[in-house]
């Protein structure tokens, strides 16, 4: 059922949210002082890609710069990415066939909103080291 539901994310949004996720990850590394920037940019197209079965968690080596760049990372970009997912998983959500869309749209919120700091690994792993 993953594989279905990620078939169908891609072919539908997963495409398009990845190619506006790697724009601005070229054009922030394009700038050298936001390259970090630009690495959470690509990590967010990663998973805008193909987000079910996947989970985003928090590395255990984070520290305060990850803090000071999620900061400034939300002043610029992260509160209007976050607002537009959710808008998005809204107007998804309309139809019965929309809302696992919609969910994984809610999925990409946090990673959309803190990058930095953050890691993407298979669900399957999450739940083994719990």
């Amino acid at each position: 059922m993953r594989t279905l539901l990620n078939i169908i994310w891609l072919l539908l949004c997963g495409i398009w949210l990845a190619i506006g996720y790697v724009i601005a990850g070229i054009v922030c590394c394009i700038l050298i002082v936001t390259i970090p920037f630009g690495l959470a940019s690509f990590r967010i197209a990663d998973f805008s890609l193909w987000p079910f079965g996947r989970e985003l968690v928090r590395r255990a080596d984070a520290g305060a710069p990850s803090v000071i760049g999620n900061v400034i990372w939300i002043v610029f970009a992260g509160w209007w990415l976050a607002l537009a997912h959710l808008v998005t998983a809204v107007a998804l959500a309309i139809t019965i066939i929309g809302i696992p869309l919609a969910l994984a749209n809610l999925k990409l919120i946090p990673v959309s909103l803190v990058p930095l700091g953050r890691v993407i690994v298979d669900s399957r792993s999450v739940a083994a080291s719990s």
